[in-house]
């Protein structure tokens, strides 16, 4: 039987996202749920994704233990958390704890920190158009998926609806400051270059990322799911080459089969067939397993 879960609804629901859906415990703590929900171009899917959330969770986990020297949002993952003095939160449903993670309450900061390492996506089809790339100037010349000489910070909006936009750096100083702005820029950075370095320890190429960040205590903190197939995206070491676009391990190869269908980006979406999806699920699940050597019991 096929591990699904859309919709949650338990008490104290602060917010429902494109996947996942918060829930207040106390003053301090928050329940993140990820669902098996999915998304493109800023749109929510019909279908899901089973068992998605899961692997989401844990390689969320995996990645804020491995990023031990970085200030974070998270507690627990919610299967390792005693909730028992939570009374609307006990005898939570095993589909629920799987995909939770417990985290303290942070301000978000709105403006997503993107960090590429190399040229694809959108920032390609910018470039391809544009000869730009969040309307800084690129040189000529520049292949498919080339590597950048160093990793470049570009940022975009945190739309509560609609799509997120690119933001210039002088957008982005506008925005947050130019103080927060430069602070979220260096430490994305440098937290693209620790991932991307351990990632190719494992064969894996980190393209690119996107970190969210929150305020605790007048502390910058990292929250949010981190380095996940939804948020970021892998290569195989072995697939690549420059010029080339590399076979994707995460959302983007739904992204690629929603560019061939006839739709224009907005609600509704098409119906996702199930070869899309099963496929979708075994690109997750298998960059799991290479990153963390792990085997998911879903």
């Amino acid at each position: 039987m096929e591990n699904k879960l859309r919709n949650t609804n338990l008490n104290n629901k602060i917010h429902s996202g494109k996947v996942r859906d918060i829930y207040s415990l106390d003053e301090n703590l928050l329940l993140f749920v990820a669902t098996d929900r999915i998304s493109a171009f800023d749109v929510i899917m019909n279908e899901v994704v089973p068992s998605k959330g899961i692997i989401l969770n844990n390689l969320s986990a995996f990645w804020f233990n491995q990023l031990e020297n970085t200030k974070t949002h998270f507690v627990s993952k919610g299967e390792n958390f005693d909730f028992s003095k939570y009374t609307n939160f006990q005898d939570l449903d095993k589909k629920i704890l799987q995909r939770s993670t417990v985290v303290k309450k942070a301000k978000r900061i709105d403006m997503e920190c993107v960090v590429r390492g190399y040229i694809t996506g959108s920032a390609w089809v910018e470039y391809k158009n544009k000869g730009t790339m969040n309307e800084m100037s690129l040189p000529e010349g520049i292949l498919e998926a080339q590597r950048f000489e160093k990793p470049i910070f570009t940022p975009s909006t945190k739309a509560s609806e609609g799509h997120d936009e690119p933001l210039s750096s002088n957008a982005g100083k506008k925005l947050i400051g130019d103080k927060l702005y430069e602070q979220l820029e260096e430490i994305s950075i440098d937290l693209y270059i620790k991932a991307h370095d351990f990632c190719e320890n494992k064969g894996i190429i980190l393209a690119d990322t996107k970190f969210e960040f929150g305020i605790i205590d007048n502390e910058i903190i990292l929250i949010d799911e981190v380095l996940t197939p939804d948020s970021s995206r892998f290569w195989k070491k072995d697939d690549y080459s420059e010029g080339n676009s590399p076979n994707p391990y995460d959302k983007q190869f739904l992204r690629d089969w929603l560019n061939q269908q006839d739709w224009n980006k907005t609600p509704p979406p098409p119906s996702i067939p199930n070869e899309v999806i099963n496929n979708t699920l075994g690109r997750y699940l298998e960059i799991y397993e290479l990153l963390t050597n792990d085997k998911l019991n879903i």
